[in-house]
């Protein structure tokens, strides 16, 4: 029994659009750790400050 085998190469003239293309621009791994250590400092102190006010909210309620 004989497998035959055909091995296409793919071009960007075939490709679909953006699909196999990688983005123009890509940021470095730095500023994706600055930006996602400033988005969960920013959550946590959202965070915090709801609980705080909630906190606040139900202790004057119970007095």
């Amino acid at each position: 029994m004989a497998t035959n085998i055909t091995i296409i190469k793919r071009t960007n003239a075939g490709a679909t659009h953006g699909a196999a293309t990688a983005p123009a621009h890509k940021l470095p791994g730095w500023l994706w750790f600055i930006a996602l250590w400033c988005f969960g400092v920013g959550s946590a102190m959202s965070l915090g400050f709801a609980f705080k006010l909630l906190m606040n909210a139900t202790l004057f309620a119970v007095k």
